[in-house]
């Protein structure tokens, strides 16, 4: 097992939120990755460009040798801005991946957990996110509470209650 710890997103972590960014986009076997300019694109920047604005929050799991391995980011956005998971402007978007090579081992469940103990503690009554419908993580999703709202484009939009 890897020892890992998580800690809060620092300013120094933006470039690794960046790649984590492209990390969570989901290819079906078979098809040929996105090209790395797509997270600068307008509908994909905004999951990171300016971190660190009001309401802005997520952990980083690092291994023992200080490498990051993953993240969860919680970020609100409101009608003019909204992502592909977006519900409304008081229920943040979740984005989260975790580095190829530390994937199986529990991080992601560890940093999800974090993130929803977080938006509790800060009186946040529900998270959503966006995922690939046959991304396997939505099983991961569901075991946390999260529900099926609708779609936005090819994603499905998940809601998680947390304050209810």
């Amino acid at each position: 097992m890897t020892e890992y710890q998580l800690r809060p997103i620092e300013e120094q972590d933006i470039p690794f939120l960046w790649q984590m960014l492209y990390a969570s986009l989901f290819n079906r076997e078979g098809e040929e990755p996105f090209e790395p300019e797509i997270i600068h694109s307008p509908g994909m920047s905004k999951y990171v460009e300016d971190w660190g604005r009001e309401g802005d929050f997520g952990f980083i799991a690092v291994d023992s040798q200080g490498r990051r391995m993953g993240s969860v980011t919680l970020r609100f956005y409101n009608d003019q801005n909204a992502g592909y998971g977006y519900v409304n402007a008081a229920t943040p978007e979740m984005g989260m991946a975790v580095v190829e090579t530390a994937r199986g081992k529990g991080i992601g469940t560890r940093l999800i957990q974090a993130a929803l103990e977080e938006a509790q503690k800060r009186g946040i009554n529900a998270v959503s996110l966006s995922v690939d419908p046959d991304n396997e993580a939505i099983r991961l999703y569901q075991r946390f509470g999260f529900v099926e709202q609708g779609m936005c484009d090819t994603s499905v939009t998940m809601v998680c209650a947390i304050n209810s």
